[in-house]
């Protein structure tokens, strides 16, 4: 995938808040962008609660390796591009955490919440075809009856669906193949078989900063495979992480903390930078950036209370 000549725009530009096509109506209490494909009733539960993911562990470590890679790639807008990248959609807008997506309401996309239209010309040129109509998203973790893909690994049909659903579905870039594999092998170890008690969790900053880390040790995976186009796609992955947390960093009293985010993102364009000038201390770089990451995520840490992933300040900051 030439992942190259996608965005190199600095922390902000991760989420891609840049002029679009496609216009999202924020709600005016809740100042997250995610807000503009949820209904305002349901906003402030859905921005403030997950599903639980239900992955299973990977066999090997050549599996856990593509999980990562595949986990990854499901979490940051770039890998589907196009209209979907611009409006900052990534495959887990719509799947949670691998479930389904009952909240999901995304303007000319959506009937009925949580549903989405697989073959709306909004998102593609390919598969559009003019009528409108959306179907219920589904649990990729579901129950084998109600799968409508093979898992089957002989077979590669899974392979062979994410590939059209990124380049016909969502007019995306075309794929490396350990992008793909990755995103299948994320997708075969989603299970019920793996599902905690809890059905749901709060959003926490814990948990986009286990996304940061996963996003950079699948970076370190794909260099070992020698893929310089996936790897630069892990790294934007973080770098859309880093995003979502800033815009959680909200007002005046956390820009300290913003300008921590930032530098740490533009460490990671900076190593973007070097990657794609074929610099042989990218390994190292990337290494030094994660035993740096504990240092300024600390003080994130120390003021979570402050930010939007507290659920009171939610509809009380500007």
């Amino acid at each position: 995938m030439d992942y190259c000549r996608q965005s190199k725009s600095l922390l902000i530009g991760s989420i891609i808040f840049a002029a679009s096509s496609i216009t999202l109506a924020l709600s005016a209490n809740i100042p997250l962008r995610a807000s503009g494909w949820v209904p305002a009733d349901r906003q402030l539960h859905a921005l403030s609660f997950e599903p639980v993911e239900c992955l299973l562990p990977g066999r090997d470590e050549k599996i856990t390796r593509s999980v990562a890679i595949g986990r990854a790639a499901f979490r940051t807008p770039l890998v589907l591009g196009g209209q979907a990248a611009r409006a900052g959609l990534s495959c887990n807008s719509c799947h949670r955490n691998g479930h389904n997506n009952p909240d999901f309401m995304f303007p000319g996309l959506s009937g009925l919440a949580g549903t989405a239209d697989v073959t709306s010309s909004l998102m593609s040129s390919h598969r559009g075809d003019g009528v409108v109509n959306p179907a219920i998203i589904p649990d990729l973790g579901g129950p084998k009856n109600s799968r409508k893909i093979s898992r089957d690994t002989s077979n590669r049909e899974l392979e062979t669906f994410i590939h059209g659903l990124i380049v016909e579905e969502f007019d995306g870039p075309e794929p490396t193949q350990l992008t793909i594999d990755g995103l299948a092998s994320y997708v075969r170890m989603l299970s019920v078989n793996a599902c905690p008690t809890a059905a749901e969790q709060k959003i926490r900053l814990s948990g986009y900063l286990y996304d940061a880390r996963n996003a950079m040790q699948a970076a370190q995976f794909s260099i070992d495979a020698k893929d310089p186009g996936t790897t630069r796609l892990m790294l934007a992955s973080a770098r859309s992480v880093l995003g979502m947390i800033n815009e959680r960093y909200a007002g005046p009293e956390l820009a300290s903390d913003r300008r921590l985010l930032s530098d740490a993102d533009l460490e990671l364009a900076a190593i973007q930078q070097a990657l794609d000038n074929g610099a042989d201390d990218v390994p190292l770089r990337i290494i030094a950036w994660q035993t740096r990451m504990p240092r300024w995520t600390k003080k994130l840490e120390h003021n979570e209370s402050l930010s939007l992933f507290n659920a009171t300040h939610l509809t009380s900051k500007p």
